[in-house]
């Protein structure tokens, strides 16, 4: 069984792709239930981190503020699961409850140290 990393994309600039604080409520339950069903299945590796907006970006020796302000969509969550295939892991995201609100979920297989 393989590792994938389930990369939570968001609109971080438009308002109206943003959940309201009663749709963020209504939104644990969902949520909570997706994760305890990937972790029923043994399939969670790592449970769902939830990343501040802001951060840092090293190009060389130069150290910016990031993510870049004129980028429209960025990361905002993330989440290691096993899966057997993409197929597989693309089934768990298609279960992601933040989808309803426009926000996409990357999928990329990890890479087993040699």
């Amino acid at each position: 069984m393989n590792e994938y990393l389930l990369i939570i994309h968001r609109d971080l600039i438009n308002k109206e792709s943003a959940p309201s604080p009663q749709q963020m409520q209504d939104l644990i339950k969902p949520f909570q239930e997706w994760i305890g069903g990937i972790a029923a299945q043994n399939k969670l590796v790592a449970p769902p981190k939830r990343l501040d907006t802001s951060g840092r970006v090293v190009k060389g020796n130069v150290v910016t503020d990031g993510p870049y302000a004129e980028v429209k969509e960025s990361v905002g969550g993330l989440i290691i699961v096993r899966a057997n295939s993409y197929e597989e892991a693309s089934d768990i995201a298609k279960g992601c409850p933040i989808l309803n609100w426009g926000a996409s979920v990357e999928i990329r297989q990890a890479i087993p140290n040699a």
